[in-house]
């Protein structure tokens, strides 16, 4: 399984913000933005600070990726 945070990233544009700003606002280190950016785990606290303070859903700002699902759907194409 892959972690994407993707959606974070375009919330963060769509809403004039950039990772300074996200931390600043949630309090979160930079070291788990670098887990973020890295599209590594990180707590359900940190999603949680973020929902809150961006007024949004976990949806949008994390997504679990199936690696093995789209792996086993490339070599069933070939």
């Amino acid at each position: 399984m892959a972690i994407s945070y993707n959606n974070l990233w375009k919330l963060l544009i769509d809403k004039g913000l950039n990772k300074g700003d996200l931390r600043k606002m949630t309090g979160i280190s930079s070291s788990t933005v670098a887990k973020m950016t890295n599209g590594e785990a990180v707590t359900l606290t940190v999603i949680e600070k973020i929902c809150d303070k961006l007024d949004c859903k976990v949806e949008d700002v994390v997504e679990i990726k199936s690696t093995t699902i789209e792996k086993n759907r490339n070599e069933e194409t070939k």
